[in-house]
């Protein structure tokens, strides 16, 4: 069942708006009066990363006439082989600035809002009121959930996609639908996975192209929203392989059981970013890179062990290290490779894989080891800046 236009048209387009935008206006579904409805649009894109970066870039040159951006993160060299967006000069700068300039590189007719924040549960809701359709590209649960919840509380629409190494997701959640059939990412998710049980992007990796793929897709729901045109993906889960090139549609239902919203709640806390058991290991055990640099200038004996994947370790690796990756640890098959005799010392990338091994391993009557808080990319931004980071 389509869904009738979420946005009323504008009064009018320019002789350069029609120039510009002659091939949407040729296409009878489209056509001036839905062209009107883009520009009258409030679009807001969380994130201008790996799915923000298409997403933005064509949703201004569809000629959605504002564009809301919340991001707060520098562009970094590792973000360019798929955030579009940005290139090389912008390293370093803030992304949604970065963002922004392209996007008036794109369509100068497109207004663009910047939203320089870590988007939290005390500023999302202002943040969200003024736009008629946020589109989420985050790449963490705990601001899925924030985005959801805000966006049923408001009675908003939005647009959700997700990727992973050469898989992609995406779909629409409307709680409040006018065709009677809404959901929300919680009748698809209903608790966030374990603490470490799902690696993120930074951790896992994923195809460049895919973003584009996934932000197309995006972009086509929003545009279908906007103008009221074709069938949405609410109600429905699109899952794109990149390696086998295939789509599946899952069709989508309504969670009987599932708790109303009526609230913000600690979305840290829900998704149990960090397990208890890893930041009770961490208390009192862990050590920075530069004291893990001490340690060894110092010539003190121990075991340094780092708990990534064989992949990650020939990226970067501190010296001295052995690779012990956190799974083997977690399941018990690698504590006999662990010694006894001399303290113990773990790092993954950032800490946080680190933090659940030492948990582990105290469990198993390691007591005294400890953990290096952020991991090899401290050691390359602190110690050996001559380290490249991924």
């Amino acid at each position: 069942m389509a869904l009738p236009p979420l946005v009323e048209p504008a009064a009018e387009l320019t002789k350069d708006e029609v120039a510009r935008y002659s091939r949407h206006l040729i296409i009878p579904d489209v056509g001036m009066t839905g062209q009107k409805r883009l520009k009258n649009a409030k679009v807001l894109v969380v994130g201008a990363g790996g799915l923000g970066s298409p997403a933005l870039l064509y949703l201004a040159a569809a000629g959605v006439g504002t564009l809301g951006i919340v991001e707060f993160d520098e562009v970094d060299e590792s973000n360019l082989h798929r955030q579009v967006i940005h290139g090389q000069s912008d390293i370093g700068r803030p992304k949604a600035e970065s963002a922004r300039d392209s996007i008036n590189e794109v369509n100068p007719f497109v207004e663009v809002r910047l939203h320089q924040v870590r988007l939290e549960a005390d500023n999302v809701l202002d943040i969200f009121r003024d736009y008629d359709l946020i589109l989420d590209g985050t790449d963490n649960f705990a601001t899925r959930y924030l985005v959801n919840d805000a966006a049923v509380l408001l009675g908003k629409p939005y647009v959700w996609g997700s990727i992973y190494r050469f898989e992609g997701q995406a779909s629409v959640f409307w709680e409040d639908a006018p065709n009677g059939q809404g959901l929300n990412y919680r009748d698809l998710y209903p608790e966030a996975p374990p603490a470490g049980m799902v690696p993120s992007c930074a951790e896992g990796g994923v195809l460049g192209v895919l973003c584009a793929s996934i932000g197309s897709i995006m972009v086509n729901e929003a545009i279908k929203l906007i103008t009221g045109i074709g069938e949405t993906l609410l109600g429905r889960l699109m899952v794109y392989d990149a390696l086998d090139m295939t789509y599946r549609t899952i069709r989508l239902r309504k969670d009987p059981e599932a708790t109303k919203i009526t609230e913000l709640i600690d979305y840290e806390a829900f998704c149990g970013v960090v397990s208890d058991e890893a930041q009770d290991a961490a208390a009192g055990h862990t050590i920075t890179a530069v004291e893990l640099k001490d340690m060894i200038d110092s010539g003190k004996d121990f075991a340094l062990i780092d708990v990534r994947e064989p992949h990650e370790y020939e990226i970067v690796k501190i010296p001295g290290s052995v690779l012990i990756p956190k799974d083997r640890i977690l399941s018990g098959e690698a504590l006999s490779e662990i010694p006894q005799d001399r303290p113990v010392v773990l790092h993954c990338k950032s800490g946080a894989r680190s933090a659940d091994a030492l948990a582990a391993l105290h469990k198993a009557g390691f007591k005294d080891a400890v953990h290096v808080q952020g991991g090899v990319l401290a050691w390359a931004n602190q110690v050996d800046k001559s380290l490249p980071t991924y």
